[in-house]
């Protein structure tokens, strides 16, 4: 499912393109300069599974912070520059493992040329970003506004530009909040691009609507096999992006490992607080390291028969419900203890 004729580009300690698992990136939303809080959030998106993170570095106290972030961290850090290139020069001495610029916001060919000589020096990927929001005036012209067939030429141009002084080191990214337009442009780009992409669908919105989006839009790039890293954009805490990102990648088969949990919609038949109780066994399972299923469902009449391609699973009664073992019935309990029988179990499978 990969486009395995992509250039492997290696990032800090990880390596993209060439056939490499899809990776995931988030975004701080915190100041760069405040490197507590900085080096928290992306400690937090470690544990939830983040393997590359990008930070926003706006002016120079932001630069020099990278420094510091990068000695309390463990993945990848990313420095996002736009509009003045000695912000991506200082991002690089401070250890940025990758810069992400649109050239065409930089300025001169001179500084770009500036920015790739450091890149090359250092040994880092240069990302090449391009929104829709952001498009040439001469492309907007020539298209007629935003268009998929624009971004591709924005992008293509950008990459040639850093071609140009002899750097091939690249990755790239063509972003719109336009679900469909997004993926003609990924479909496009791809089809012509040997540099791995980061895909996204930016400025998705908030929770539901930005997970919604960016499920369509990411589910139908990444089946068709494009995409090196991804990142869900949200409107909140980016720990909600990485989960969402996860889940993603799951239910495409594009990686193993974490507790799946399944849950059913409930009906008129429910008698316990299956809401609640999914919710909870969500949570519970966050933190066991098991490529397994787990199963929540409502009722014993049609639980046991659903949760049978599970590992494990829990059905509800009338205050009480079935712990379940692949697909058998091996103990019927209280609701109030299936939570913590169901732990158990996951921590017999923990080892």
């Amino acid at each position: 499912m990969y486009r395995d004729n992509t250039k492997e580009v290696r990032i800090g300690g990880r390596v993209i393109g060439g056939g490499n698992p899809v990776l995931i990136q988030s975004m701080c939303n915190t100041r760069t300069d405040d490197i507590d809080a900085t080096a928290e959030q992306i400690l937090r998106l470690e544990e939830a599974g983040c393997d590359i993170i990008r930070v926003a570095v706006p002016d120079m106290e932001a630069a020099a912070a990278i420094r510091a972030i990068k000695k309390r961290i463990h993945i990848p850090l990313v420095a996002d520059i736009h509009f003045d290139y000695r912000l991506a020069i200082a991002a690089i001495e401070s250890g940025a493992d990758k810069i992400r610029i649109n050239p065409g916001n930089i300025g001169s060919r001179e500084r770009v040329r500036a920015v790739v000589e450091k890149a090359k020096e250092y040994g880092i990927p240069i990302r090449v970003g391009v929104n829709s929001g952001s498009l040439e005036k001469d492309l907007l012209e020539k298209y007629g506004g935003v268009t998929a067939e624009a971004l591709v030429e924005s992008a293509k141009k950008q990459a040639e530009m850093i071609e140009e002084f002899g750097y091939d080191n690249i990755v790239v990214s063509i972003k719109s909040s336009d679900v469909m337009m997004c993926v003609k442009a990924h479909e496009l780009l791809a089809a012509e691009c040997r540099y791995p992409l980061h895909v996204g669908i930016t400025e998705a919105g908030t929770l539901l609507a930005g997970n919604i989006k960016s499920a369509v839009g990411l589910g139908i790039i990444l089946y068709e096999g494009i995409g090196d890293t991804v990142r869900v954009s949200l409107t909140g805490d980016p720990v909600e992006e990485v989960k969402s990102a996860k889940l993603i990648l799951k239910a495409l088969k594009l990686r193993k490992g974490g507790v799946e949990v399944v849950s059913c919609p409930t009906c008129g038949r429910t008698r316990i607080d299956l809401i609640g109780l999914a919710k909870k066994v969500e949570d519970m399972v966050a933190g066991y390291d098991l490529d397994i299923k787990v199963a929540v469902m409502g009722c014993v009449v049609n639980g046991p028969g659903e949760a049978r391609e599970a590992d494990l699973g829990i059905a509800g009664g009338i205050g009480e419900g079935l712990l379940i073992r692949k697909g058998e019935i091996i103990r019927k309990l209280p609701e109030s203890e299936l939570l913590g029988a169901l732990e158990e179990e996951l921590k017999k499978l923990q080892g």
